[in-house]
């Protein structure tokens, strides 16, 4: 087996791999014993017809697809060996020629590791960074974890603090008629957060749990929300 590399742009190059043709021919011999096996030929059992009348009846490229499942994997590795390329993909083979007792040639295209010209790294200086931890810091931390650990624990009664999260169902009208979008069942709110609307968010902090209660919030046009 012989193999030749040639280097094209980027980080492709192609292989170009010559198989003796005694390889070729064993590798046909192997794959006649594999597909007589499956064939039924009349007169003959299985495995048992004579090579030359399987190859008259169903002609010798019928077995060059098994000869090649054999060689192609052999002679790929042999040459990446002997030409001491590092392919990252599988490569594209291509069937130049394909004969019984002549030379098998065949190219693969391959992706190799690209080649990486290393810049000048000794005496370079790295500034190092500030890594104090404050006190407040840590408190800081803490709270977050505290924060995001948190549960839910449902109050029977007692009045809404800032902190605490609301769960109502709300309606809102403009001058009087319901606007898409405007209404809610069940929804959860946490008490000063901001994300409600802001001019209603201090009228609810001295509602009292199970409480209904109607308000008008006013911009460009009068919405009341009925919770």
């Amino acid at each position: 087996m012989t193999a030749k590399w040639e280097k094209l742009e980027g980080n492709e190059g192609v292989l170009t791999i010559d198989v003796e043709a005694e390889k070729v021919d064993a590798a046909l011999d192997q794959a006649f014993k594999k597909v007589s096996k499956k064939v039924n030929v009349p007169g003959f059992r299985k495995g048992k017809v004579p090579r030359s009348l399987f190859e008259k009846q169903y002609g010798v490229e019928s077995l060059y697809q098994d000869a090649l499942d054999i060689l192609l994997p052999e002679a790929y590795a042999a040459a990446v060996t002997e030409t001491g390329i590092e392919p990252v993909d599988r490569p594209e083979i291509d069937i130049e020629t394909m004969a019984k007792g002549t030379t098998l040639v065949f190219t693969a295209k391959v992706v190799v590791k690209p080649e990486v010209e290393l810049g000048e790294y000794k005496g370079l200086e790295v500034e190092a960074q500030d890594t104090t931890v404050t006190d407040e810091d840590v408190e800081a931390e803490l709270k977050q974890l505290q924060e995001r650990q948190a549960e839910l624990v449902v109050v029977e009664d007692g009045a809404i603090e800032n902190g605490d999260t609301a769960v109502f169902d709300f309606e809102g009208f403009v001058d009087g008629e319901a606007f898409e979008g405007g209404q809610a069942e069940n929804y959860s709110l946490e008490i000063g957060s901001g994300q409600f609307i802001l001019a209603l968010k201090s009228k609810w902090l001295v509602l009292k749990l199970a409480k209904k209660k109607t308000s008008k919030y006013h911009s460009l046009k009068s919405i009341t929300l009925r919770i």
